[in-house]
């Protein structure tokens, strides 16, 4: 049965108003909840979304309170903006939905103090948040939720509330995420700046974000003023540079020689052995070249394991980075890197070429690189490349 127009403004009013009131309690989830369209949809049982919007069921919407669509409107967008929708794979659909669920009502309850009432709807009583292990679903990932209700799928009866039925409609790689990750990383940017003016508390898995690209561990105007400027002019190479091999890499003498940096080619090793804690630091160090330039520096990146991969990217500051999905997975081949600079960048040669890599594969020889300055970024102190320039991250794997 339709809703008259009379019937839906005030459905319109009240979700304006419920979102007017999240900005005001929780301006994090407010900020990202004006970027959400809302819709009415008579064949879901409650309320769901796609990604794009949030559907109400209107008997749903006339049977909750205002509170309750506070919590509703908050748990539907954490829902987009931490990619749930696009997740699932070939995962069980429905521990999934529950391990997403887990994840989300546990985080906005940690946004209410840990009051259960925030998480609480009079039809379904007070809802999943808490993992398999006994511990708060805050503290982990979808996935790692899901792993464990796998484990314990015969013991418990996980239900969703809202539906998710919706998801999978847009991946990971439109246009319409991408948005959501722009909402994301500015509504982040905001919280950051009204910190500073007060007593402003951010999310733990927005925290958890601003802390996913670490400091760069490379004082990158100096390596590239000393590396570009010498091995530019002359395409001279000389053994392993003991400068960079010794941590923390700063080099004594510091110019403002080299303004920007052009044409810079960044390969990323994305093998077997590369993992999260691998490409994390890889990226935060091709972010910290892009800051440390002010801009100043572009060039291309791409991904690499038993062979390039396509496409390859332009980058030319941090936004369209952050845009750019690693691929890969095989084994490693250095020598594809070079055949590829051969045969698809022979037109327009890069000024540089920087490898980020464990460094567990055989080495081609230096000639391959066609005279063009190469500097590998290892992750270890157990690998060193018989040509070209080494400089070393390190990464905590204690932690891993």
């Amino acid at each position: 049965m339709e809703s008259s127009n009379v019937k839906i403004n005030e459905y319109v009013q009240r979700l304006t108003a419920s979102r007017t009131r999240v900005l005001c309690t929780h301006g994090f989830y407010g900020l990202l909840l004006m970027h959400m369209k809302f819709a009415l949809n008579e064949e879901i049982k409650t309320a769901s979304t796609d990604g794009e919007k949030v559907f109400f069921l209107p008997k749903f919407l006339d049977k909750i309170s205002d509170s309750e669509l506070d919590f509703v409107l908050m748990h539907e967008v954490l829902h987009v903006v931490l990619q749930h929708c696009s997740r699932q794979g070939d995962r069980k659909r429905k521990l999934f939905n529950a391990a997403c669920d887990i994840v989300v009502n546990s985080n906005i309850l940690k946004s209410n103090n840990m009051n259960l009432k925030s998480i609480t709807l009079r039809e379904f009583g007070v809802l999943m948040h808490i993992a398999p292990d006994g511990e708060e679903g805050y503290f982990y990932t979808a996935e790692q939720v899901y792993d464990m209700l796998l484990n314990n799928a015969d013991k418990e009866n996980y239900d969703s509330w809202d539906d998710h039925d919706d998801w999978g409609k847009f991946d990971a790689t439109t246009e319409v995420y991408e948005g959501w990750i722009k909402h994301f990383k500015d509504a982040c940017a905001s919280m950051e700046q009204r910190k500073k003016c007060g007593n402003v508390e951010i999310p733990l898995f927005a925290q958890r974000f601003l802390n996913e690209l670490k400091s760069p561990q490379v004082d990158w105007r100096t390596v590239l003023n000393d590396f570009v400027q010498e091995d530019v002019n002359d395409y001279s190479f000389s053994p392993p540079d003991k400068r960079f091999s010794d941590s923390p890499f700063f080099l004594p003498d510091f110019n403002e020689s080299i303004e920007s940096v052009k044409d810079v080619l960044f390969f990323v090793d994305t093998s077997g052995s590369i993992d999260i804690d691998d490409l994390t630091a890889a990226y935060s160090e091709i972010k910290g070249a892009i800051e440390q330039f002010g801009g100043a520096l572009s060039g291309k990146l791409a991904f690499f394991d038993c062979s390039v991969k396509e496409p390859i990217y332009e980058f030319s500051d941090v936004e369209s980075l952050l845009k750019v999905k690693p691929v890969g997975g095989g084994g490693t081949n250095f020598f594809s890197i070079f055949k590829h600079v051969k045969t698809k960048l022979i037109d327009q040669l890069p000024c540089v070429i920087i490898i980020l890599t464990d460094g567990y594969a055989n080495f081609p020889k230096e000639s391959e690189s066609l005279g063009i300055p190469v500097l590998w970024l290892i992750n270890n102190d157990k690998v060193t490349p018989p040509w070209g320039r080494v400089a070393r991250i390190k990464v905590d794997y204690e932690n891993k």
